[in-house]
């Protein structure tokens, strides 16, 4: 009787020593680390460029005056949209009007010395023929009327200087676009071609100037050959607002201290949202990845080896996998080596996370997704 107790009472001993064993290991296994989570998809991609740049006007022109004199009027506002050939600055002209009504009396004097010449020569020729006067006579008059023709040509040509010279002190707009801030005033003296009188801007189109590294250029020529390089940009701090454009310009030589080239890209800007001067942020589109497979840019995590991704097997348990990426855009980024279409990543929770660490994804769209996919792919067993 000794005997049988002793061996049930053994017998509770190991059973109660197997439970407490299996409670300890139940309790050193972590729980599942709760991780929001995402498919890999297929869809077009863009490989862009970005960059920032710096707007300036399509053309630009500072007004200098032509002739000295001094500023008698500004009819223009700060500002103000001009035409072509629009008045917007007189200069005082009195002394510039003098010296063309002085060309123009030297020019009448010297039409009335021709007109003389002329008749001296018609009359020394008719004498000449009755044998009154020498060839010689006659030749001399002949020279006479051909110096008075000269300094009258060479009249009327000072007449023509003194006339432009009187024009030049109305300044008028050379182009059309927006006219800034008053240089000069009223009363004030000014230099031939040595003072800046206003500067005016041609604002529609812009054009936005930006460095591209020279790595890039290969791509660049071949994508303008192929078709129009488009860019869009944006102001800092404002990337909802875009501006559409297309790339003019890549210049002839790298910058050799920067290792860049200089592209320019013209924008429409009709409402004139844009200045001269701004900086903008710059995407440039290179090419078109079509149906890569890409995950949310919150799933690319960098580490001191690249970039690397979690994926989610299918216990369960997270792989760490390194990862090459092709493109990237604002929502999505394009994996060119490591990564296979429909293959679920980690989106959120990565700090908790580490080689095998198992996970429970707690986002609702990726479940239903995954119960879309098992549904689409039990038929296939079953056939």
């Amino acid at each position: 009787m000794n005997a049988v107790r002793t061996a049930l009472l053994l017998a509770s001993f190991l059973a109660l020593g197997a439970c407490s064993e299996g409670s300890a290991k139940r309790k050193s296994e972590p729980p599942p680390v709760p991780v929001t989570a995402a498919q890999a998809v297929a869809r077009d991609i863009s490989i862009r460029l970005q960059v920032v740049g710096r707007a300036e006007a399509y053309e630009s022109v500072a007004l200098k005056s032509r002739v000295d004199g001094q500023v008698a009027a500004l009819l223009y506002s700060e500002g103000q949209h001009v035409k072509q050939g629009d008045l917007l600055i007189r200069l005082d002209s009195a002394d510039l009007a003098a010296r063309l009504a002085q060309a123009q009396a030297g020019a009448a004097r010297d039409e009335a010395l021709l007109a003389k010449m002329r008749a001296d020569t018609t009359r020394y020729m008719a004498l000449k023929d009755r044998n009154f006067v020498s060839e010689e006579k006659v030749n001399d008059t002949r020279t006479n009327e051909a110096a008075a023709q000269a300094n009258l040509r060479a009249s009327k040509a000072a007449v023509e200087v003194a006339r432009l010279q009187r024009d030049y002190a109305e300044i008028r707009a050379p182009i059309a676009g927006v006219i800034g801030a008053r240089l000069v005033f009223p009363g004030s003296t000014i230099k031939t071609n040595d003072t800046t009188l206003a500067v005016i801007n041609r604002v529609q189109p812009l054009l936005v100037s930006f460095p591209v590294p020279e790595k890039h250029l290969l791509r660049l020529r071949e994508a303008m050959r192929s078709t129009a390089l488009k860019v869009e940009a944006t102001l800092p701090g404002d990337a909802n607002r875009r501006f559409a454009g297309m790339v003019r310009f890549i210049d002839n030589a790298i910058d050799a201290t920067t290792g860049t080239i200089l592209v320019k890209a013209e924008l429409d800007n009709a409402d004139e949202l844009l200045t001269p001067g701004q900086f903008l942020n710059v995407s440039l589109i290179l090419d078109t990845l079509s149906n890569a497979v890409t995950v949310p840019n919150e799933a690319v995590q960098q580490g001191a080896e690249g970039n690397f991704i979690y994926v989610v097997g299918g216990d369960g348990a997270v792989e760490m996998r390194k990862i090459e990426t092709a493109a990237s855009d604002a929502v999505a980024t394009a994996i060119a080596k490591g990564l296979t279409l429909g293959e679920a990543v980690v989106t959120d929770g990565h700090l908790r996370l580490t080689p095998g660490a198992r996970v429970k994804i707690t986002n609702a769209d990726h479940q239903e997704g995954d119960k879309a996919q098992q549904g689409k792919t039990k038929p296939a067993k079953g056939a």
